[in-house]
């Protein structure tokens, strides 16, 4: 069996951060867009407002928008395929509790000057609920649409993560690959906590010391209990070596909810289908190891959305709330 982590407080950052990761705590969000899509790359998007608004309602800790900028065939998903952003500011607008984040945006295809403006918009208009995670790219036909190289994408993530950083601050004064200020101008707005959560997700080509000295917290792939533990452990490790406060560590899921509470699990695209009873088991376990949020995905979801969605409320959020 395997032990239970414990952790120290998270840092304070915006209010989205401070309610999703909490230590020792597991929380949970749902992956926009909220509808099955099984058969095919594009979701339809029917009712997604709707089905927004009743996440919001219903208490789920999170929304989790993607960043896909193509529709590229062999990758299989276009996400939600309107851009994050621009989603993001319309969500603000139409929730009032729920944390808004994007898992993830693909640094080395948009200026950080961009990013670092929209993220900090998005940020102020909804009262410090959103949760940005950053990734490198993992899929190499988008590259050449925007001039971009896909082999040196991990160094243009550090340098562009770096000039985020530099926005935070006032009048700030760098030199970078994407530009130069000397301090005579400002960006604006300001990320409410004064700098964006910034979550690296899965390994985005860098080491592991870098993850560990400059993410907010970690965004893993899912993977068997024994193993997870290990890497979450080492995390820790890393995170506590590095010095401050423990930084989180949260993984998607998806799932195909049974109607009969006690369906075994059964391996889905990285996810199961499986019954309620044995979903919180899991989650459980996964809260046991040093999980603090799982975003789950109900693309390969049979059974109706807005039904499953209140049974997870009803059943499951209870022994999971922020």
């Amino acid at each position: 069996m395997l032990d239970r982590v414990t952790s120290r407080n998270c840092p304070t950052i915006n209010r989205a951060y401070n309610a999703v990761f909490q230590p020792n705590r597991l929380t949970l969000g749902l992956v926009v867009p909220l509808e099955t899509y099984a058969t095919g790359a594009v979701p339809s998007m029917t009712r997604h407002l709707e089905r927004v608004r009743l996440a919001d309602e219903l208490g789920f800790a999170a929304l989790w928008l993607r960043d896909v900028p193509f529709n590229v065939p062999s990758f299989g998903d276009a996400g939600q395929t309107y851009d994050p952003f621009v989603y993001l500011g319309l969500l603000a607008g139409m929730t009032e509790r729920i944390a808004l984040g994007v898992a993830s945006v693909v640094q080395p295809l948009r200026h950080p000057a961009h990013v670092a403006k929209a993220a900090a918009s998005v940020d102020v208009l909804s009262g410090g609920r959103l949760i940005l995670g950053i990734a490198s790219g993992d899929r190499p036909d988008e590259f050449p649409a925007t001039g971009t190289s896909f082999a040196d994408r991990g160094m243009r993530f550090r340098e562009s993560y770096d000039y985020i950083r530099h926005m935070g601050a006032d009048a700030p004064a760098f030199d970078s690959p994407f530009g130069s200020l000397d301090g005579g101008i400002d960006m604006l707005p300001k990320p409410v906590g004064g700098r964006l959560p910034l979550l690296v997700t899965g390994g985005s080509q860098q080491d592991p010391e870098w993850i560990a000295r400059h993410g907010d917290g970690w965004m893993l792939y899912p993977r068997d209990a024994a193993t997870q533990a290990r890497i979450i452990g080492d995390w820790r490790t890393r995170t506590e070596n590095a010095g401050g406060a423990a930084k989180p560590a949260m993984e998607p899921l998806y799932i195909d909810l049974e109607d009969d509470p006690d369906a075994p699990p059964r391996p889905i695209h990285l996810g199961l289908r499986l019954g309620m009873r044995h979903l919180a088991r899991y989650l459980k376990a996964r809260e046991a190891i040093g999980v603090n949020h799982v975003a789950l995905n109900l693309r390969f979801n049979r059974a109706d959305t807005e039904t499953t969605m209140k049974r997870l409320a009803d059943e499951l959020l209870p022994a999971f709330s922020n």
